[in-house]
Parts: structure tokens; C-alpha cells; sequence
């Protein structure tokens, strides 16, 4: 069964300059295509916009004027602002959201630890998420790279968050490490990634 196909779009254009009527107000002449979009396209510019802006008296821009302000504007969650100006005030509540209205969730607390197998003999053990008890990763990486006598390096991952390769298997000797070293790291926040599932490695 063959999917229909949708109908094109109806566009409306203006037949003084060309433009969508939508876009009249943008084009080079907007003083002459007023009187073609007051028969036209009512429903695109309501008359009082189009007569304030032709240089109508100070009273009937500020009707428009006062008419915009009471515009509310709903969001997908049923709430309401009140204009741009209720736009501004809610800003702090916008940063948490991503687009398509997720919240944005805050980084959890945890420590991961994993094992990278590279040409069938070499292993890096990857230490994510030190950086989230307060642990400066620079540090860290050069007491793990002294305790192990290895190099160790802060380097970005996949995610462009920064974590430690540290050469060699280590994954489950530096637990104890981590938990002596930084006392504000418990070890029920430590997990191990084996075989692409997460496991505590308490």
C-alpha cells in the first residue's frame, strides 16, 4: 500500500512585490503593498496593524500596542506567559530545558571504570567522572599514573567530557586507591562497564 501523498501547501502571494504576504513587511516597498494586502490578506495583517504602521495617530498605536501585551503565549505543558515579558522572567526555567521541551538532567554523582582492550594485548583503563566529586582530573591522573608506574592522562572522551586513560588493567586495584586517596568518593558510587552493562563494584 503506496503512502498518500500530502497536499502542497497554498501560498498566498502579494501583487505588488511578489513576496509571500507573510514577508510584504520585509520587502523593498511595504508602503506600497498595504492597500493590495488590506483586500487580500485580511487574516495576515489585521487592519489596525496596517493603518498604526502607515502613520496613524499615537492613540491607535497604542491600542495595538496594548492589544499585543495582553497576547499570551501557552506551552506545550498548559501553562501560560503573558508576552515576551513573561518570556524573560521564566528564562531560568528555559536553560534546564533542551529542545523538544526535555529536561536537561543533571549529571549523576558516580565514578565509572573501564576496561579498553587495544590490539588484542594492550588495555587502558578509563576513569570517568572524578570530576564530579571535586577531584581535579590533572592531579588525579598523576598520583593514579605514580601508584601504578604507568602513564596516565586526561584526555576528552566521546561525550567531550574529560576523563583519565590510564595504560595497563588496573580496573580493580584503583578502587581502593580512589576510595583512600579521595575520602568524599564512596565506594558504593564506584561501578565497573563489563560487557556493556554497568556493575557496582561494591
Amino acid at each position: 500500500m503506496a503512502a498518500e501523498k500530502p497536499a502542497p501547501a497554498k501560498v498566498l502571494y502579494c501583487g505588488v512585490c511578489g513576496l509571500p504576504a507573510e514577508y510584504c513587511e520585509f520587502g523593498p516597498d511595504f508602503e506600497r503593498c498595504k492597500p493590495w494586502l488590506r483586500a487580500h490578506a485580511p487574516r495576515v495583517y489585521p487592519d489596525e496593524l496596517v493603518a498604526s504602521s502607515s502613520g496613524g495617530d499615537d492613540k491607535d498605536v497604542g491600542k495595538v500596542g496594548e492589544r499585543l501585551q495582553g497576547v499570551s503565549i501557552s506551552t506545550a505543558d498548559g501553562s501560560t506567559s503573558a508576552g515576551c515579558w513573561g518570556a524573560s522572567a521564566s528564562k531560568t526555567e528555559e536553560v534546564k530545558r533542551l529542545p523538544g521541551g526535555k529536561l536537561k538532567k543533571k549529571d549523576k554523582q558516580e565514578v565509572i571504570i573501564e576496561k579498553i582492550v587495544r590490539n588484542k594485548r594492550k588495555c587502558v583503563t578509563v576513569v570517568k567522572g572524578l570530576d564530579l566529586f571535586g577531584v581535579k582530573l590533572s592531579d588525579a591522573s598523576k598520583k593514579l599514573g605514580k601508584k601504578f608506574a604507568t602513564g596516565a592522562s586526561v584526555v576528552k572522551g566521546p561525550t567531550e567530557k574529560e576523563q583519565i586513560d590510564v595504560q595497563g588493567d588496573i580496573s580493580y586495584d584503583v578502587v581502593d586507591f580512589i576510595t583512600a586517596t579521595w575520602p568524599d568518593v564512596p565506594e558504593s558510587a564506584v561501578y565497573f562497564i563489563e560487557d556493556g552493562r554497568k556493575v557496582a563494584a561494591a
